[in-house]
């Protein structure tokens, strides 16, 4: 399973957004997509989710043009995690994660015993089969936004899309869903997740692709790819860089 993007450009009316972006990628890749807000993160998510269209360029997967894909075609390859998801009615994590077995049933289906295997399956892989039949509401932040990382498994796609899934977390819970997302990235699922904060970028991704101003400012793994120089770019601040046991330290400049 591969996918591209080569010269993609997109505009909100007269107010380009994306200029000439391009970038491939593969299996047991974990990509950290780094840039200030307005930098065309969310932006180059929704073409690639097809929600989308006018833009120039093209997005291809295994050589296939998402353009050409039927939306059904397009949800077994490609699955997207929010940053936050407030249910209006009380589900279960389980009818959750059974959502993302929709695209398998008829228009008025109901999810049957396969569909149920498939669901539990995508918990046990997270390790979070004990909150079946808890409700989603009552589940931490942490807790959520596995369940919804366990929602996009059981759609059975192989690339996955996170937007900021820890930004609404505290810290505990962003180390966990960042450690359990890593893991992901070595079981053959491709995952390109937006941050905002390039010591997450640091810590766990494998490849960094910053966007400033809509174009790729940097591409590579994050011990290349991130400098001092990199953050003033891309944040406006100074930032200094320390070699711990554990890692890079990056920590912004105190005003004297």
């Amino acid at each position: 399973m591969t996918f591209a993007v080569q010269n993609l450009q997109f505009a909100y009316g007269s107010r380009e957004v994306l200029k000439d972006v391009s970038f491939s990628a593969g299996e047991n890749e974990l990509i950290f997509v780094l840039g200030a807000n307005g930098a065309g993160k969310t932006t180059l998510f929704r073409c690639m989710l097809g929600l989308l269209h006018g833009y120039r360029g093209s997005i291809l997967f295994d050589g296939q043009r998402i353009s050409a894909l039927p939306a059904r075609e397009l949800a077994r390859r490609i699955a997207y995690i929010p940053q936050f998801h407030n249910p209006v009615f009380s589900y279960t994590a389980l009818d959750m994660v059974l959502m993302g077995t929709s695209h398998r049933l008829s228009a008025l289906a109901s999810p049957g015993r396969r569909e149920r295997e498939i669901a539990i399956q995508a918990m046990a892989q997270l390790g979070i089969e004990s909150f079946a039949e808890r409700g989603f509401r009552e589940l931490s932040g942490g807790e959520q936004q596995l369940v919804l990382v366990a929602r996009a498994l059981a759609q059975e796609a192989r690339i996955l899309l996170m937007d900021e899934p820890t930004s609404a977390l505290d810290f505990g819970n962003q180390v966990r869903v960042l450690q359990k997302v890593a893991a992901l990235s070595t079981q053959g699922y491709t995952v390109l997740l937006s941050c905002h904060n390039p010591q997450h970028a640091m810590l766990y991704a494998r490849r960094v692709i910053a966007l400033h101003d809509g174009a790729v400012a940097a591409d590579g793994p994050p011990q290349e790819a991130l400098s001092p120089a990199l953050v003033q770019t891309l944040y406006g601040i100074e930032a200094h860089f320390f070699s711990t046991p554990d890692g890079v330290l990056i920590s912004p400049a105190t005003a004297e």
